[in-house]
């Protein structure tokens, strides 16, 4: 099913620098700003080939598939009265010739989802509202905010836990935490359909 404009408001773009080198995960809106500012330009791939396009013409290409309903089941389009537009996948930033840090930001959200989503002592998934934040080794003890040092951990088992390390507790973690090699956004993305053309660019 092809999404329309309230759902391909929420998806996200990659954009590259002027070298082609991934740089940035940006909302559609800001993409769509930078094209139209004419700051950027569609990299789209198509039959293993890159295809470069500016704003008028990804729009008369949009339109094109829109008329022969050549749209695939994870496309998402922007639709007024007047016009129709898939929203682009990957832009190159035209002038931008940074390459970007591989430091990748401590963050809740991004705990999250280096564990997927999972409990680290019960290995069950959980919503994001039944999950927590535990330290390996206690506050109490100097245990910090790190990436080696926090794990994800459901209400219960954190509860069970309390200021004690998982040994102490009886409790087993499914696997060290450590750093993740990659933006933890990122690779939740790639393991999804949707932003597969992500894969020529992220390596």
């Amino acid at each position: 099913m092809v999404s329309g404009s309230s759902t391909a408001m929420q998806s996200s773009v990659l954009a590259l620098n002027r070298s082609f080198v991934a740089v940035h995960v940006v909302p559609v809106r800001r993409a769509i700003c930078l094209l139209w500012k004419g700051m950027a330009e569609v990299i789209s791939v198509e039959n293993g080939s890159f295809l470069t396009y500016d704003l008028p013409s990804w729009l008369e290409v949009s339109e094109l598939r829109a008329e022969f309903d050549e749209f695939e089941e994870h496309d998402d389009l922007l639709q007024s009265v007047n016009f129709v537009v898939q929203v682009p996948r990957v832009i190159r930033l035209l002038n931008y010739e940074r390459v970007p840090r591989n430091v990748v930001k401590f963050s809740r959200r991004n705990v999250f989802l280096r564990d997927e989503y999972r409990c680290q002592y019960c290995d069950r998934k959980y919503s994001h509202s039944r999950l927590s934040l535990d330290h390996v080794m206690p506050r109490s003890r100097g245990g910090g905010n790190t990436w080696e040092n926090i794990v994800t951990a459901c209400l219960d088992c954190n509860v069970r836990k309390g200021g004690r390390t998982p040994k102490e507790a009886g409790m087993k973690l499914l696997s060290e935490p450590s750093r993740p090699h990659r933006n933890p956004v990122l690779t939740h993305q790639l393991n999804s359909r949707k932003y597969s053309s992500w894969k020529n660019f992220v390596r």
